[in-house]
């Protein structure tokens, strides 16, 4: 009897209909099935507070930058004291922020940013496709090497191991995700979201990390297999419509709800949604137990939805690696999605915003 594991059901080039789980499993399987067709806009606001009178401070809060079929960037409208205050990006990858410099003399520094989004979720339908056209220069883009993210050497090798026999980029993303998801574990220890420094941990062995970490070297792996591929950089906003508490955001305190997800280019199908990092965090931590199959009812559903789809419960800020924050002393990040700031003494800590003092919260607005 076949299993949501098998994973050679793509025949002559297209995905064919994914088999039915056991009787047992379905009869107890959870539902995780986005579906989009459903606008919902939230107004997001964070807020942050540096210390007073420690010369010139700057800070760089996240915008978001993404206009597709998915999500409708609206508008930022900000307060502050601050001598200056702007829009701005990191004049490379399109990384929109607002940039806020304070002067030093200012009593209790401040800057706050509203922004308003609409967002829905996604999904592919396999059994459709349609020629899709990008511009060439655009997709070879997305298949580059980055100071984390190198294309060669012991990711090439990892990439061409796990799709040897793969004649379709479908079939190539497919063998990657499933090795992704097989192979890799979400580990709670890693601090924020990780590094995704990805030749790192493969050269280790060490597989474990979150999602910054665990999409990165999805990414990696299909760039270096000749697939564009991207990160998306964001937040979750609020909780999840089909119950599950890891895939969930509390929009009253969303300072550690940050989240990467990731997508793939195939011709039949244009950008396509994926997020192998959050079936291992349902794995690990969804339940008491630790879950190490995706046949379990819990991880089915997730399992499944993820190749080619999301839930529109989340924010994407922008898609940017090595990120340069305009008028900064440190140094490029790996990626942006939280805020940050600096002074003469230095890049504060992003990880910690009860010390770096800035909070993160949202609301849906009702049509």
């Amino acid at each position: 009897m076949f299993t949501i594991n098998r994973r050679d059901f793509l025949k002559a080039g297209s995905i064919a209909s994914l088999p039915a789980l056991p009787l047992v499993a379905q009869a107890q399987e959870r539902a995780f099935k986005p579906q989009p067709g459903q606008w919902r806009t939230f107004e997001f606001t964070t807020r942050a507070e540096v210390p007073a009178g420690k010369g010139t401070t700057r800070v760089w809060l996240p915008v978001p930058s993404v206009n597709t079929d998915y999500q409708r960037s609206l508008e930022n409208t900000w307060t502050s004291n601050a001598a200056s205050a702007e829009l701005t990006s990191d004049g490379q990858q399109g990384a929109r922020m607002l940039t806020a410099v304070f002067n030093g003399t200012e009593a209790t520094p401040y800057v706050e940013l509203t922004s308003r989004i609409s967002t829905q979720n996604r999904t592919t339908d396999w059994t459709r496709t349609v020629a899709v056209r990008e511009d060439p220069q655009v997709l070879k883009s997305w298949t580059r090497a980055t100071e984390l993210m190198p294309t060669d050497g012991i990711v090439r090798k990892t990439a061409l191991e796990i799709t040897a026999g793969a004649p379709t980029d479908l079939e190539k993303v497919r063998k990657i995700y499933d090795w992704i998801v097989t192979n890799t574990h979400r580990e709670p220890k890693v601090r924020g979201c990780g590094v995704g420094d990805i030749a790192a941990m493969l050269e280790t062995g060490n597989l474990g990390g979150k999602c910054g970490d665990i999409n990165a070297l999805f990414v990696g792996l299909c760039r270096s297999a000749g697939v564009p591929a991207r990160d998306v950089y964001g937040i979750r906003l609020v909780p999840s419509a089909f119950g599950y508490k890891e895939l969930s955001g509390n929009p009253a305190n969303l300072s550690r709800a940050q989240h990467c997800r990731a997508e793939v280019f195939l011709a039949q199908h244009g950008w396509v949604a994926m997020d192998p990092a959050d079936v291992g965090k349902v794995m690990r931590l969804e339940t008491p137990e630790w879950l190490k199959t995706t046949d379990h009812p819990v991880v089915a559903p997730v399992n499944r939805a993820l190749f080619g789809g999301w839930e529109g419960n989340w924010l994407a800020f922008n898609t940017a690696h090595d990120v340069v924050l305009p008028g900064s002393k440190g140094p490029k990040l790996g990626f942006f999605m939280y805020p940050n700031a600096e002074n003469s003494e230095g890049r504060f800590d992003s990880l910690e915003p009860d010390q770096f003092k800035y909070s993160i919260k949202a609301r849906e607005i009702q049509a």
